[in-house]
């Protein structure tokens, strides 16, 4: 009962967290490939020919990609967002994710620690968005 009082007197609205993320890309396909070969990825679902939704399995998250012919201009423009990440489960796979990257056409920026044991990669996709790819063995952000 008291967690629900401090929540209504912060004003939060309980959610999943962040779990959708929109972006405009050139080809489709090649896009597609690049998540789904780097990320494991899979489709859920297609909304016409101009947009696919991308998840992670057991997972709560959605890459939708867009290629409409409002956005096909603007692939790679982030506007005011730096970047977007994926957390490894393991520190180990980095090697691994940023050799991923590469084979499906994207490129490695820089990659180093944020701390002692917890590497990260900045990258960039096909279509030229800033992406991290990190360890982070902390759990989820504690509850109010």
């Amino acid at each position: 009962m008291a967690h629900a009082r401090r929540r209504r007197r912060l004003g939060a609205v309980p959610t999943r967290g962040l779990t959708h993320l929109q972006i405009a890309v050139r080809d489709i396909r090649k896009a597609r490939r690049f998540y789904e070969g780097v990320f494991g990825m899979v489709e859920r679902f297609r909304a016409g020919p101009e947009f696919v939704f991308l998840g992670t399995p057991g997972a709560h998250d959605i890459v939708t990609l867009n290629r409409s012919p409002s956005r096909r201009a603007r692939p790679g423009a982030m506007g005011g967002i730096v970047h977007f990440g994926f957390r490894l489960r393991r520190a180990r796979d980095m090697d691994a994710a940023v050799a991923a990257v590469e084979r499906h056409g994207g490129t490695l920026v820089r990659r180093g620690e944020h701390e002692p044991g917890e590497p990260y990669a900045f990258v960039r996709d096909p279509d030229g968005y800033l992406l991290e790819v990190f360890y982070d063995p902390r759990g989820p952000a504690p509850r109010p």
